[in-house]
């Protein structure tokens, strides 16, 4: 069953967390952030691809804004069918990029056998329940720093939970997942 292009199209985007931002501050949740995703499937980019190639490189740049400070967050992920659901892979920024110029406006065409994937990161992967795709995974970026990544993927939203622990204790993250619905 093909199960990658409906979760690629669900995931493909631009999304943001406006409405529960709206709501956390409200709430006196001030240092909670404005979080903005701009997904874009970026095959189209990648030079050399194998024959039959089936996965999805997708480009997930992210903005975290919190107290009027906003920084960007872009990854390189592979998707792939597995038997079992889809396959996250995380590929480190290529060559001659940085946070910032690293957006698939600015992605100049790259050569797939230059590409590296990141081998701090385990893969995640997901599955469907209900019309509903869950995952992640735990990653030791290194013997102290913990990464854990979960995510729920459906039609009406993106949830992502993620978190950095230092010798067990949080350094990053937030006690719910960041709600991110696609901007229209």
């Amino acid at each position: 069953m093909n199960y990658l292009k409906d979760f690629i199209r669900i995931l493909s985007g631009n999304f943001d967390n406006h409405e529960q931002f709206k709501e956390m501050q409200n709430n006196g949740a001030i240092s909670f952030p404005f979080a903005k995703h701009i997904n874009t499937v970026c095959n189209d980019k990648i030079m050399d691809l194998p024959q039959n190639f089936e996965g999805y490189f997708l480009l997930e740049e992210s903005y975290y804004t919190t107290n009027g400070n906003t920084h960007a967050s872009p990854h390189l992920f592979l998707f792939t069918e597995e038997d079992d659901g889809v396959k996250l892979t995380s590929y480190e920024m290529p060559t001659g990029y940085n946070k910032d110029s690293f957006t698939y406006d600015q992605l100049n065409p790259i050569d797939y056998n230059s590409l590296t994937v990141s081998q701090k990161f385990t893969p995640a992967i997901y599955k469907q329940n209900n019309g509903i795709w869950e995952g992640g995974s735990v990653s030791m970026f290194s013997p102290i720093l913990k990464f854990t990544l979960y995510e729920r993927f459906s039609e009406e939203q993106l949830e992502v939970s993620e978190s950095m622990e230092v010798n067990g204790k949080r350094t990053f993250g937030y006690d719910e997942p960041i709600i991110y619905k696609r901007v229209k």
